[in-house]
């Protein structure tokens, strides 16, 4: 099995957000608003003293890099870096929600959705070639998500909705090159910053108290929200968005796994079921990188 270097990177990435409703969770008792605004907050500070104190001369052939670009390639950076911070927002509000006043299956469920929604947009967004076995898995996948919506339609448009948010971030991040991938993700991160300020005054319920919030809210920041996400950016420079978004499913069968063995909710065989043609689905759409050693041998 010969795995590049940005296969692994996106392999990793995914496996860290599967353990991400274990930190979640045990902020339950806050208001989804409050994790956001601290999580974008903390992100915010750590990244940029991080990219103005260590990565200086980084930055600064990346401010280089800008000046030299056309007016037009400034605006389609531009667009697509902001566009890129706003989408990740509403994708973490609206998964924090679901998580703490859902169930880990409908997070879950969101990123079931999600790599469908990302394959078929890398397709028609990006002109991504499939093989004939890649549409079948992806076929399978979506056979698999209408399974695991029965009798759960409230679940599934959250789910929608926070699928629809990372499909377009992973498509629109790919047609974002030449740029350092931390230096993108620091101004991404800083703009969901700004945009959320505004609304922490009213809508916050309060400073909280106690060092417990705060420490999770640091584990979540750096192992849960910059260290995967800069493994993401730095995987789109080798792998296509359609491979992205097939290994996505790493993350939900993982939290799947957390949902029914560990936060003891409620599986049906069907929903079993489901998940065992997802498992199916992915070795299938990467079946060139799992068999590649046999083929060879075998030829």
């Amino acid at each position: 099995m010969n795995l590049s270097k940005y296969y692994v990177s996106a392999l990793s990435s995914f496996a860290i957000w599967g353990f991400f409703s274990l930190a979640l969770k045990s902020l339950h008792a806050y208001p989804s608003l409050d994790i956001l605004f601290y999580r974008v907050f903390f992100c915010a500070v750590i990244m940029l003293v991080i990219s103005v104190t260590v990565r200086t001369k980084v930055l600064k052939q990346n401010i280089a890099l800008f000046t030299s670009l056309s007016a037009k390639q400034k605006k389609q950076s531009i667009f697509l870096t902001l566009s890129g911070g706003l989408l990740l927002t509403g994708n973490w509000f609206f998964f924090i929600y679901a998580v703490n006043h859902i169930s880990v299956k409908a997070g879950a469920l969101a990123y079931l959705v999600c790599p469908i929604l990302t394959t078929v947009l890398a397709y028609f967004i990006l002109k991504e070639k499939l093989s004939r076995w890649q549409w079948i898995a992806v076929s399978i996948s979506a056979f698999s998500c209408m399974l695991l919506s029965v009798n759960h339609v409230a679940d599934l448009l959250y789910s929608l909705i926070i699928a629809a948010s990372y499909a377009l971030y992973l498509v629109s991040q790919r047609k974002n090159y030449g740029f350092d991938k931390f230096v993108l993700l620091t101004l991404q991160i800083l703009f969901s910053a700004i945009i959320l300020l505004p609304f922490y005054p009213k809508f916050s319920a309060g400073v909280p108290s106690g060092y417990f919030f705060y420490l999770m809210i640091t584990l979540i920041a750096v192992v849960f929200t910059i260290l995967p996400l800069f493994m993401n950016l730095y995987a789109l420079q080798g792998v296509n968005s359609s491979t992205m978004g097939i290994l996505l499913y790493i993350n939900p069968l993982i939290g799947f796994l957390f949902a029914v063995f560990y936060f003891k909710e409620d599986i049906t065989a069907l929903q079993l079921a489901a998940y065992g043609l997802i498992l199916f689905a992915i070795v299938l759409f990467n079946k060139h990188h799992f068999f590649r050693k046999k083929e060879v041998l075998a030829a």
